[in-house]
């Protein structure tokens, strides 16, 4: 199977980086392309022997899997590039949230699906989420589904779900790196201890954190309760954040789906103009 990636931005370099290191596919399968091409060269220097074209179009003719990761705003444009070279037997996968199936096969004749990744699925590991278009041949969901899960534990959502299903599993770590970034900035400047030693033990936690959910020693729930002792430090601190935090999740949630809402409006005029 011949693999095609059009797009080495953040998370089209983290897909091709992940699909490799994670044995899903070989170099010598992969055809990529960037608008910027010095982007796609860099990853060929760390894999000799992929295949760096210097447009889509190469990609799509040579590709038998097309990922497209570019901005949402660019998909349709690059759709229309490749559409008379995809056939029946091809398929294309966007990776962006706005996009959805639908206005996909309302362009593209051959099978078709969303599949969003998460900066995770770099270790390995992490949540990939998958919509399959109505035509999407079962032989292709089942080589999708095989491949990510050498990288990620595949998971099929409906479309309603698909903005704070992104939210939590691609977003997610941005949001939870800020915050543990602010919880070691105000260890910091509270007390003696200095960031190199404060980022160490933050990041060790984490991974610790994980572990354990992990492994399924604990739920989330049950953890708190066993780190949280009655009238301990723990308590002192949960009180803290129960009482200050608010509603900023919720406020998190409405800023998300708002600019969600924009780009939705967006991408429809595209494809209601194609």
């Amino acid at each position: 199977m011949k693999i095609g990636v059009i797009g080495t931005g953040n998370m089209g370099r983290i897909l091709i980086e992940a699909l490799l290191d994670g044995k899903a596919v070989s170099p010598s399968s992969m055809t990529i392309t960037n608008r910027t091409t010095a982007k796609a060269l860099e990853i060929q220097k760390n894999y000799k022997d992929i295949a760096v074209k210097n447009h889509s179009i190469e990609v799509a003719q040579e590709s038998d899997l097309i990922f497209i990761c570019v901005k949402p705003k660019d998909v349709h444009k690059v759709v229309k590039e490749i559409h008379p070279y995809l056939s029946e037997e091809k398929c294309v996968v966007s990776i962006t949230s706005p996009i959805s199936v639908q206005q996909l096969e309302s362009v593209i004749p051959c099978s078709v699906a969303r599949i969003i990744p998460s900066i995770t699925n770099r270790a390995l590991a992490g949540v990939s989420l998958f919509t399959f278009g109505e035509r999407c041949q079962e032989l292709w969901k089942e080589r999708l589904v095989t491949l990510f899960t050498y990288i990620s534990s595949p998971l099929s959502i409906d479309e309603e779900i698909t903005r704070v299903s992104s939210d939590i599993v691609s977003c997610g770590p941005a949001f939870f790196s800020y915050l543990t970034r602010r919880f070691i900035n105000a260890a910091v400047s509270e007390t003696k201890i200095d960031e190199e030693t404060a980022t160490k033990l933050a990041s060790e936690m984490l991974i610790g954190l994980g572990e354990l959910l992990r492994k399924g020693y604990y739920t989330l729930p049950t953890l708190q309760e066993k780190v949280c002792v009655k009238g301990g430090i723990t308590g002192e601190g949960i009180k803290v954040l129960e009482s200050e935090l608010g509603d900023v999740f919720e406020h998190l949630f409405h800023a998300t789906h708002s600019k969600f809402e924009e780009d939705l409006e967006e991408t429809e005029k595209q494809f209601t103009l194609q």
